[in-house]
C-alpha cells in the first residue's frame, strides 16, 4: 500500500490488472490443491502423510484447499510467476530459509532453469538487498547440491 501511494503521490498512474476469474462452485479443492502441491514439491505421486499431516490433519486440510487450490487456481498469475513473487517475498523476510528452500525448488520443478534462477536473484540483489540476496544464493546452491 505504502508503494503504491507514493507512486500515487508522483503522479503516476497505474493500471489495474484483470481480477481473477471465479473458481467453479464444484471445484474439488482437496484434490486440486494435493494435485498443486505435488507438482511443485517434484514428487510423482503424493506420499503417504507424516509428521504435522496427521497431527494436525486440519492444517493440511488448509494448506491444499486455501493455499494450493484457492490462491493457485486463481488465473492472475501463472504457477511460475507465482513462485517467483513468492521467492521474492520470501528473501526480503529474515528465518524463511526453510520455505525459500521449497520454492525455489519448486520454480524449478515448474521449469525456471538454474540461469534464470540467478538471473532472478540478481534482481532480488538489485531491488531488495544484498544481505537478502546473499540468502538467497546460500540456500539455492544448496538446493543444487541435493537436487538430482
Amino acid at each position: 500500500m505504502a508503494v503504491m501511494q507514493e507512486r500515487e503521490a508522483k503522479g503516476i498512474k497505474d493500471t489495474l490488472g484483470k481480477e481473477a476469474s471465479p473458481l467453479p462452485k464444484d471445484m474439488n479443492r482437496d484434490a486440486y490443491g494435493a494435485e498443486v502441491r505435488r507438482k511443485l514439491a517434484g514428487w510423482s505421486e503424493e506420499p503417504p502423510a507424516q509428521g504435522y499431516q496427521l497431527f494436525t490433519p486440519v492444517m493440511d486440510s488448509y494448506l491444499k484447499e486455501h493455499l494450493f487450490a484457492d490462491i493457485f487456481a486463481r488465473d492472475v498469475l501463472s504457477h511460475q510467476e507465482r513462485e517467483l513473487v513468492t521467492i521474492s517475498a520470501l528473501a526480503a523476510m529474515s528465518g524463511t530459509e526453510g520455505q525459500l528452500m521449497f520454492h525455489l525448488g519448486a520454480a524449478m520443478n515448474l521449469g525456471v532453469t538454474i540461469p534464470k534462477m540467478y538471473a532472478f536473484i540478481a534482481v532480488v540483489e538489485e531491488k531488495v538487498g544484498q544481505d537478502e540476496a546473499d540468502i538467497a544464493k546460500q540456500v539455492f546452491s544448496e538446493l543444487l547440491k541435493h537436487r538430482k
